[in-house]
């Protein structure tokens, strides 16, 4: 792969194949990103406010959910296909055994109790319907998608799991729009089935398309069922600090500090994107680079965190920059909206450089470490977010943000140093790396 030529290779060919596999990487994420904000916003102008309210409550909760959908094996998928093809059937299997069981359960345990908190039905059956269908949407159908996309990354096929991101991203924009603006949909209920449908559809021409890459071979490796663990648990924690101060907002200040406050997040989350084509092209190279020991990966990683830094402050600068034109798509009553955006856009360049040093190690197999870095920083997080957006809202809200992501910093590259340092003592000694066995 190209990225690989980077640790060996001079001149400015070599990088030729690599920037343009990126563009066309961070391309479709980024049209996928717009593709996203304009789902977002036609479906906050047509449901009004209570019920996008409800929509979004209950769509936080499958996002969380979806990290434990399949229990990381799609990590495990990614890793090791990119190492050696002839184990995708075994890691195929693998991953729809555990997301089909999990998913079940997921689902199951959420019918359950969501209906307890959101009446979008007076009858109760049909309120448990509507919440099943979004659950299995968000979480089950979701998980399978982005599986797909992974499988054509684990095969170095970045054209295809360009389309993949694409099509999801511009399928639920036409679904929103021919829901709401053609046929006047205006309740949860009746989105959830033009939502269901659509994701079913796409679910299904995705599954058509891996057709040729093998059948699976149904089995459980237990040796990667502790490593996607590792993987998915750090998700869960930061999808659960990334709504302790939504949460903690909604108590103690207005509706619509809080729905600018989420949108600004949104738009965090769509610059980030840029950073996250990077990540997303390098990871497969990185994993058969670091395969003997994390140190070999180093000049890649300190090359791809200065990429990087570029690319997010890029990002940066542009989300300033466009920020006023948000209220034409959501609304004028979004008073704080291009403020909140202007003062969270750069938390994107310190998120891009701790990505950088966890993504290495996960590529490299040291999910322990990994999960401890962003486990620990995530709980830490939400406590601090929670307490600075009860203190001083919104001020501490956004005070608290900065000061998790560089501490993240701080903590990710400290890990990782301290895992280049041992590898290469360890391959001084000719000593086998640990990165596979850390238990």
């Amino acid at each position: 792969m190209a990225s690989e030529g980077i640790t060996d290779s001079r001149g400015y060919k070599p990088f030729l194949p690599m920037v343009l596999s990126y563009m066309a990487s961070s391309g479709s994420l980024v049209l996928g990103s717009v593709a996203q904000l304009l789902t977002f916003s036609i479906l906050a102008r047509w449901l009004g406010v209570h019920e996008f309210s409800a929509f979004v409550a209950i769509t936080a909760v499958a996002n969380i959910a979806v990290h434990l959908c399949g229990l990381g094996a799609m990590e495990s998928l990614v890793r090791r296909v990119a190492r050696d093809h002839a184990i995708y059937p075994q890691m195929l299997g693998h991953n729809i055994l555990l997301t089909a069981a999990s998913g079940l359960v997921l689902v199951l345990i959420g019918a359950g109790v969501l209906p307890i908190f959101f009446t979008l039905s007076p009858d109760p059956v049909t309120n448990f319907v509507v919440i099943a269908l979004m659950l299995i949407t968000n979480i089950v159908l979701v998980r399978i998608i982005v599986l797909i996309e992974q499988i054509f990354i684990a095969h170095s096929d970045f054209s295809s799991a360009n389309k993949v991101v694409v099509a999801f991203a511009v399928a639920r924009t036409v679904a929103a729009a021919l829901a709401c603006i053609v046929f006047g949909v205006s309740t949860i209920a009746s989105w959830a089935i033009w939502q269901f449908v659509c994701h079913v559809l796409l679910a299904a021409v995705c599954m058509r398309a891996i057709g040729g890459l093998g059948e699976p071979r149904y089995c459980i490796l237990r040796e990667e069922l502790p490593q996607g663990l590792y993987f998915s648990i750090p998700f869960i924690l930061r999808a659960l600090r990334q709504n302790a101060d939504l949460l903690v907002l909604s108590l103690v200040t207005t509706a619509e500090i809080v729905s600018s406050y989420s949108v600004a997040r949104r738009m965090l989350e769509s610059s980030y994107l840029s950073v996250e084509a990077l990540n997303r092209l390098i990871y497969p190279g990185s994993a058969r680079v670091s395969a003997a020991g994390l140190h070999h990966a180093l000049q890649l990683v300190l090359r791809v965190l200065a990429a990087a830094i570029v690319i997010s402050l890029a990002a940066a600068v542009t989300v300033f920059v466009l920020a006023p034109i948000l209220p034409y798509l959501f609304g004028r009553e979004y008073i704080s909206l291009v403020g909140f955006v202007r003062i969270l856009c750069w938390v994107v360049v310190p998120l891009a450089v701790w990505s950088v040093a966890v993504e290495a190690l996960g590529a490299s197999g040291y999910h322990a470490a990994r999960a401890a870095v962003m486990g620990l920083g995530s709980i830490v997080g939400a406590g601090l977010a929670a307490w600075a957006s009860w203190y001083a809202p919104p001020a501490g809200t956004f005070v608290s943000f900065y000061l998790i992501e560089i501490a993240m910093v701080v903590a990710a590259w400290g890990v990782f140093l301290r895992y280049v340092r041992r590898d290469r003592e360890l391959a001084e000694l000719d000593l086998p790396a640990g990165r596979a066995h850390e238990g």
